[in-house]
């Protein structure tokens, strides 16, 4: 689209927008939602078809130490089992408002029963887990560039079945201690001040997962300094879930998708998807502030507003799936509101 006939656009959704039977502005965020959504499909009549969450899961090195988190790393192997039986929060909200659902084995130390599963789990493993970064790379570049196409190829078959509305969740035992790292790679805040509770560790806890994290910055930091990039950082410090979103948010946006933005872990794989096309945020919707630490300070660095702010930090994509009906009233204001003429109302003077 020329850059005359986005402003064409642009100026054609806010008189379509002023001129529903309200004051102006009387409807907030949803008049921008409704004027982004036009923006991104093209049209001053869009539509959200076929909504979908994609959950990637995968292990951490890291988390097989116990250093930086108070679940054993089985416990993801058991949520995806949950996922795909249909008993976690996201299935609840997924169902409560019809939004499609997708669960990926990025990369579980687990082998789970095909037979037995079948559709129900999307299996793109890139291998049993990440390496602990405390003593080696967490992946292979190699295997980053895998695991992003992969994560890209997902988002391309949900898009060929219709769907123009996506948000994506992660599962994975250790990972808001990746996400806290890529955080400090990317926007330069010291990784202590990135580093929170994730699945709730105490404060001793808390002050041991920020030392343990500090000695993992500091041992790649050389390495990540001397060749800075996305494909970089996730080599270091990355999960093979966090590498698939990222390639997933790279190919929705190419695909002209709405992307809902969940929470901490999530916005980590946004922020390296951002630093590979800088346009990526014209795309983007941020559904909540998640109530880990670092989160807030990750949307400030961005320059967003979220939608809500419920104090979650589950993860699972559950933020994106909570404010899914506040973007469905959006656009169903911009495509079935009357016009002051089309109702015969007065306009104010």
């Amino acid at each position: 689209m020329s850059v005359k006939t986005m402003v064409s656009l642009s100026q054609q959704l806010q008189h379509q927008i002023d001129n529903k039977t309200k004051p102006l502005g009387a409807l907030g965020r949803l008049e921008e939602l409704a004027h982004q959504i036009g923006m991104i499909q093209g049209t001053t009549h869009p539509q959200l078809n076929r909504p979908h969450i994609v959950v990637f899961a995968a292990d951490h090195g890291i988390a097989a130490t116990g250093l930086v988190n108070p679940y054993p790393q089985s416990v993801t192997a058991q949520m995806v089992l949950n996922f795909i039986t249909g008993g976690a929060a996201i299935n609840v909200f997924c169902r409560q408002h019809s939004i499609g659902l997708t669960v990926v084995d990025a990369g579980v130390n687990f082998d789970f029963d095909k037979q037995l599963f079948g559709d129900k789990l999307l299996s793109r493993k890139i291998g049993y887990g990440t390496k602990n970064y405390l003593s080696d790379e967490a992946m292979t570049r190699e295997e980053a560039q895998q695991a992003m196409a992969a994560g890209a190829a997902v988002v391309a078959d949900l898009a060929a079945q219709g769907c123009n509305c996506i948000g994506f969740g992660e599962m994975g035992i250790g990972n808001t201690s990746s996400a806290a790292l890529i955080m400090s790679c990317i926007t330069g805040i010291p990784v202590e001040d990135c580093t929170g509770r994730g699945t709730g560790v105490d404060d001793q806890r808390l002050e041991k997962k920020k030392t343990v994290l500090k000695e993992a910055f500091r041992k790649h930091l050389s390495s990540v300094t001397a060749n800075p990039g996305a494909l970089t950082i996730l080599q270091h410090f990355g999960g093979f879930e966090i590498a698939m979103m990222t390639g997933a948010y790279l190919k929705a946006a190419e695909l002209k998708m709405v992307i809902l933005v969940d929470g901490f872990i999530t916005t980590a794989a946004l922020l390296l998807a951002r630093l590979i096309n800088g346009q990526l945020l014209d795309y983007c919707i941020f559904c909540h502030t998640s109530g880990e630490a670092g989160h807030v300070r990750m949307l400030e660095y961005l320059g967003v507003e979220p939608l809500l702010q419920l104090h979650m930090r589950l993860g699972e994509g559950s933020g994106a799936a909570m404010a899914f009906p506040l973007v469905q009233s959006a656009v169903g204001f911009l495509r079935e509101m009357a016009s002051f003429d089309s109702a015969g109302v007065s306009k104010s003077e």
